[in-house]
């Protein structure tokens, strides 16, 4: 299968480990047989994101930086590298590396089945989850994933919250186009969109290193079920204008 890859990382204050990332990346990419190229997307990092970034990609051909000066959320600068990439297939995923980059090859033979999206998830059969975060992001992700698969109607799918995500070029167009959630209630937006659209999801087992110096904190899951219940709404109102 013929393709050019597309990688977007999204990056807020991540002076200490994005060189770590980057150089995996690059790393892996440079020894595949496809073309391929990398997005960065600074949300408005207060550190010296931008620079560490600037230097690393100085001299490889392949790498862009978008370096916002504004902080706007997650799933704003994700959306903002999906719709800029130029990829067959586009996948965004960590700064911090919990899912590496090879794992991409789980995804190919379901794009090749018809799958508009290929997601990776710690909640299926060969999943493998090393744990090092606090205990209530471990209690209130467990019990928070069956009110996210009920209210937006994606019981089918198990984890909505893996940072490892690819689309195909059609499907990131036409879901990232319509989404509207900046901040972590992406995930769920974007994986109800593709639903709704008629793309069809595949779920994939990863590794996943949850490291436990993340930035999501406990602030960040109670915004996630007020997205939720927006999107909902949003659903209902037919916002995101998908035709019927």
């Amino acid at each position: 299968m013929s393709k050019r890859l597309s990688v977007v990382i999204p990056a807020y204050n991540e002076e200490k480990r994005i060189k770590t990332t980057l150089e995996a990346v690059f790393n892996y990419l440079s020894s595949q047989n496809y073309s391929w190229e990398v997005i960065i997307v600074s949300d408005g990092s207060r550190d010296k994101t931008v620079e560490v970034v600037s230097h690393y990609i100085g001299d490889k051909p392949g790498f862009r930086l978008a370096a916002n000066t504004r902080n706007h959320g997650k799933g704003f600068v994700v959306r903002q590298g999906m719709l800029a990439a130029e990829g067959d297939f586009r996948l965004f995923t960590d700064a911090d590396n919990s899912t590496s980059i090879e794992q991409i090859e789980k995804f190919w033979p379901f794009f090749g089945e018809g799958y508009g999206a290929v997601i990776g998830s710690i909640e299926v059969p060969g999943a493998v989850v090393q744990e090092h975060a606090q205990w209530y992001r471990r209690l209130l992700g467990k019990y928070s994933k069956y009110l996210i698969r009920i209210v937006a109607g994606l019981w089918s799918i198990h984890d909505t919250q893996r940072g490892f995500k690819c689309f195909t070029a059609a499907a990131a167009r036409d879901v990232f186009s319509r989404a509207k959630i900046d901040r972590f209630g992406f995930d769920i937006e974007i994986l109800a969109l593709a639903k709704k659209l008629g793309y069809k999801i595949k779920e994939v087992p990863v590794v996943w290193n949850n490291p436990g110096d993340s930035h999501v904190g406990i602030k960040s899951y109670f915004q996630v079920l007020k997205d939720l219940f927006r999107i909902r709404i949003n659903l209902w109102r037919n916002v995101y204008g998908v035709k019927k």
